[in-house]
């Protein structure tokens, strides 16, 4: 293979503070190191002790790993546990008054829900799911909007055993419908509507139309809760309101008591092609790959103020919202609106106003706000915060600058999170007590997690040199397999290529001189550019590194000479050129990315636009953005578009 070349050099360094460091979890690099060590002298040993510290079991494990199977891996497979009962139950001891949900509401509003509360809805709501015949086993879907109320869904499932499925709350019914069929859901929970951004968008009827064909056989009940005032058809027989089903329910319920490999949850995540692939989690190693990046990584303290930002429907909103703030008895903000609305201070006055401590958030969202408003975090109070972090996408060196420096006051050290729906919980980041940081660096892997870049051979690449990002060891949080297709699990992760033991994680990356890991993007967003391949990412960073730019996303077309061309679609600080104004910024930018990086890296073709197509959760559709820079037209669902005009404006060069 040839070696993906790494052009991205970043020098500058961030030590911890000596007081972050001094009240750290993990203190300092001798701290760090003295874990690393552990894992290497006792892998099993590790992580079976971490599980005896911070799970509670109701029957004790007796083997940690279970490896005769690879790469169908088991851990703690004979101990069993509740992650609802890790959640909740055993915090109302000492922490049955503390708030353990601050509800911030569209409208700006917000509701305390304490453990307490939190624990009688989860079983009322426990209670009702059983009393329309759920068990252990069966296959909820959740289809709502991001309110308290998806968490208790989510954990009411885990309480009875059952397994559930969230489905992104702007996805289409087609998208439903291929879900409920897959898992062979027996209820789907719902909502009459969401809010966000001041706007209602239906729920229940995007139910009822991936519903109408009858081809969701599997469906036995609806429960919809009633998040505004607006009515909705019910099927009779088949459909219930979520206070009719909790009305009367008894305010405990016992734990379904489950074995560790027992299915937690199925969240499914798009392939390129082909149908989404149904991520399967256990119960016991999730949990615990939760726990650990919570204690580590986002340095938990029992007086924090924890805020992600991330919709429950995605895997960030499952370990970092549902089950890992809950499992170390955090008090989390859940946030129900987007971030510009209604104006683009809302994060920043959200922060203001519940005193967060930690918050976490996506680079999409970052580049957003500078966009529109990049001295506005002065106008607020933003001195409660102490750490910050990012996750979803690698952040580009400038824009983790304006975080660090304008949000964090240059105080706070910020945890670049690199991990995946499939991996469950962080694989590398920067402890914030231990390892210096380096803007657009995820740095180190967290102790026990052990990372190689390799070729396509499964041989290690020398530091100089980039290649796939592969774990070499399979670790708790670890999925278990793609639901009903363990043949798609085994060649999609663990492919005979690379030895069929190595976890393939679909990134490619180097490593620098400090050994520090840079994600250089997909493996299939490799460009090949007279014969060098390039990652995007390292593009995409250039070109945001310009004044001008707010956003970039870079992608390959063919081209007669060069095997790809380098197309990148740019969204400027200012208003989308024209004519002569953008064919000179356009010039000027090739000129910079030349400069920056290389001419092997100068974009072909610059195309500008006012946003980037994204998901409504701000992911930006890329393989939208490959066909237009063919020149093909778009047939596939562009439904979960925030923002389709904009497809318009990138169709053309300048």
């Amino acid at each position: 293979m040839a070696a993906i070349e790494s052009v991205l050099k970043e020098n500058r360094v961030f030590e911890p503070s000596e007081d972050f460091k001094a009240h750290a979890n993990v203190s300092g690099m001798e701290g760090y190191n003295a874990l690393c060590e552990k894992a290497n002298q006792d892998y099993e040993g590790f992580w079976g002790e971490l599980a005896q510290e911070l799970i509670t079991w109701k029957k004790p494990f007796t083997q940690v790993l279970d490896e005769s199977r690879a790469p169908f891996y088991k851990w703690f497979a004979d101990g069993v546990l509740n992650i609802s009962y890790n959640s909740i139950d055993r915090h109302l001891a000492d922490k049955a008054n503390k708030t353990a949900i601050i509800y911030e509401k569209d409208d700006g509003s917000s509701e305390n829900i304490t453990y307490q509360q939190l624990y009688e809805r989860v079983c009322r709501f426990a209670n009702g799911l059983k009393s329309l015949g759920v068990q252990k086993g069966d296959r909820v879907v959740i289809y709502m909007p991001m309110v308290p109320d998806a968490v208790v869904a989510m954990q009411a499932c885990a309480r009875i055993g059952a397994i559930h499925s969230v489905v992104f709350g702007g996805f289409s019914s087609g998208a439903v419908k291929d879900r409920v069929q897959d898992a062979a859901a027996k209820v789907i929970v719902t909502a009459n509507e969401s809010v966000r951004g001041g706007k209602n968008t239906p729920l229940k009827a995007t139910v009822d139309e991936a519903l109408k064909d009858g081809d969701c056989t599997s469906v036995e009940k609806v429960v919809v809760f009633k998040r505004t005032a607006t009515e909705v058809p019910f099927t009779e027989g088949r459909d219930i309101w979520w206070d009719d089903l909790i009305a009367g329910q008894a305010a405990e319920c016992e734990p379904e008591w489950v074995d560790a490999e027992h299915p937690l949850f199925i969240l499914y995540t798009s392939g390129s092609t082909g149908k989404p692939k149904g991520v399967q989690h256990s119960t016991g190693g999730y949990l615990l790959g939760a726990m650990v990046s919570m204690k580590w990584v986002f340095d938990y303290k029992p007086d924090d103020v924890y805020w992600c930002t991330a919709d429950v429907g995605w895997i960030t909103g499952h370990t970092y919202i549902a089950y890992g703030p809950l499992a170390v008895g955090a008090t989390q903000v859940v946030f129900e609106g987007v971030p510009t609305y209604p104006d683009a201070g809302r994060f920043w006055q959200a922060i203001e106003k519940h005193k967060v401590t930690t918050f976490y958030t996506a680079p999409t969202a970052i580049r957003s706000l500078i966009k529109l408003g990049a001295d506005l975090p002065k106008q607020y109070d933003l001195s409660s915060l102490r750490l910050l972090g990012t996750v979803g996408e690698p952040i580009n060196p400038e824009a983790w600058m304006w975080y660090y420096e304008v949000v964090g006051g240059g105080r706070c050290p910020i945890v670049d999170t690199w991990w995946q729906t499939e991996t469950g919980s962080n694989m590398i980041a920067p402890l914030p007590g231990a390892v210096a940081i380096k803007p657009g660096s995820c740095t180190l892997p967290l102790p026990g997690i052990m990372v190689d870049i390799v070729d396509e051979s499964g041989a290690s690449v020398d530091q100089s040199n980039g290649g796939f990002l592969v774990i070499s060891r399979p670790f708790p949080s670890l999925l278990r397999t793609i639901w009903n297709d363990d043949a798609r699990f085994q060649a999609t992760y663990f492919p005979e290529e690379l030895g069929g033991k190595l976890y393939l994680a679909g990134d490619s990356a180097h490593r620098d001189e400090k050994g520090y890991v840079w994600i250089m993007g997909r493996i299939d967003d490799v460009l090949n550019v007279s014969g060098h391949r390039l990652g995007t990412m390292e593009i995409e960073s250039a070109l945001v590194a310009n004044p001008l730019v707010a956003e970039a996303a870079v992608v390959g077309k063919p081209h007669d000479v060069k095997g790809e061309a380098v197309v990148a679609f740019v969204i400027l600080k200012g208003d989308r050129p024209e004519g002569e104004d953008a064919k000179r910024i356009a010039q000027e930018l090739k000129t910079w990315v030349a400069h920056e990086i290389g001419k092997i890296a100068q974009p072909d073709d610059i195309r500008f636009g006012d946003n980037l197509p994204k998901t409504r959760s701000g992911k930006i559709m890329r393989r939208l953005l490959r066909t237009l820079a063919k020149g093909e037209e778009i047939t596939t669902d562009t439904s979960t578009l925030e923002n389709p005009q904009v497809l318009d404006q990138l169709k053309h060069s300048v």
